[in-house]
């Protein structure tokens, strides 16, 4: 391949409510930030900003924002989390302990009819 052929990769962004993938041709080299930019995305989404610090994605895998693109690779785009996983479980089994050890227990069935 010469540097002057194209390649086309996939930028994609997803919110619960809406998803869009967008088809690129991009030149040998772009990495997955400067695709993520060049996709136009940012002006579909308000508050999104796509910049060095955007975490992102091809296929499901973390990459860093430099990382070149092949050709057939979709770059994801990928939202911060609102809730810290390893905080949000130690949160739910810290209130599962209190319950066991309070005595209460809540899904009980009644005498029924």
């Amino acid at each position: 391949m010469s540097d002057g052929d194209l390649i086309t990769v996939e930028v994609a962004y997803a919110l619960p409510e809406r998803q869009l993938i967008r088809a690129l041709d991009v030149a040998p080299g772009t990495t997955a930030l400067e695709a993520a930019q060049q996709s136009g995305i940012e002006q579909e989404f308000p508050g999104l900003v796509i910049d060095a610090g955007s975490p992102l994605g091809i296929f499901g895998h973390a990459v860093p924002p430099q990382q070149p693109l092949k050709a057939g690779d979709r770059v994801e785009i990928y939202r911060p989390l609102k809730a810290d996983p390893k905080a949000a479980r130690k949160a739910r089994a810290e209130k599962a302990k209190a319950r066991r050890e309070g005595g209460t227990e809540e899904g009980g069935t009644g005498a029924g009819s």
